[in-house]
């Protein structure tokens, strides 16, 4: 991999694409980026309460600016579970490196995820776990360059499943 390419990670709230980006970055020597805390310190609010003043809607479209305004090189960059609701955010993505989905089944995911209203997770009033769920899966095979299975993977061992199958 190109030192001056970029590891976009996407994937489900609470697979650990925050997480496993720190270790990867140091894996691959690259520096680290987490959309999520862009949001947060651009808009100097948390994710829950821009989406609580903005409605879905209005998340969405701030979180598309931010996405559309990354210009790094040289980068593991996290993103929001909810990036892939933007095609124009997720096609400069593609344009920064490779796009790499981060799979977890809905099992590991119900137990990973307790509260998706106090961690700032975008969903419909009423939806759950399972529908969010069925609802993103066919967004992230979609832009997804790589995808690593990471169910009942540590975070060290999914780094290396991301190294292996970097292209």
């Amino acid at each position: 991999m190109s030192q001056r390419s970029n590891v976009i990670l996407i994937g489900m709230p609470a697979v650990g694409k925050s997480t496993v980006g720190v270790l990867l970055a140091k894996q691959l020597g690259l520096g680290f980026m987490d959309t999520d805390l862009l949001i947060q310190t651009g808009e100097g609010r948390y994710l829950r309460d821009i989406i609580a003043a903005h409605g879905i809607d209005g998340f969405c479209a701030v979180e598309e600016r931010y996405l559309r305004s990354v210009r790094a090189t040289g980068y593991v960059i996290a993103t929001g579970g909810s990036a892939i609701y933007s095609p124009a955010a997720m096609a400069h993505l593609a344009t920064l490196g490779t796009i790499v989905y981060l799979q977890i089944s809905l099992d590991q995911l119900e137990d990973r995820l307790a509260n998706i209203d106090d961690r700032g997770v975008v969903h419909a009033p009423g939806e759950s776990i399972a529908d969010l769920y069925q609802r993103r899966i066919p967004l992230y095979e979609r832009y997804a360059q790589v995808t690593v299975a990471c169910d009942d993977l540590r975070p060290d061992r999914t780094v290396t499943a991301i190294c292996a199958a970097l292209p």
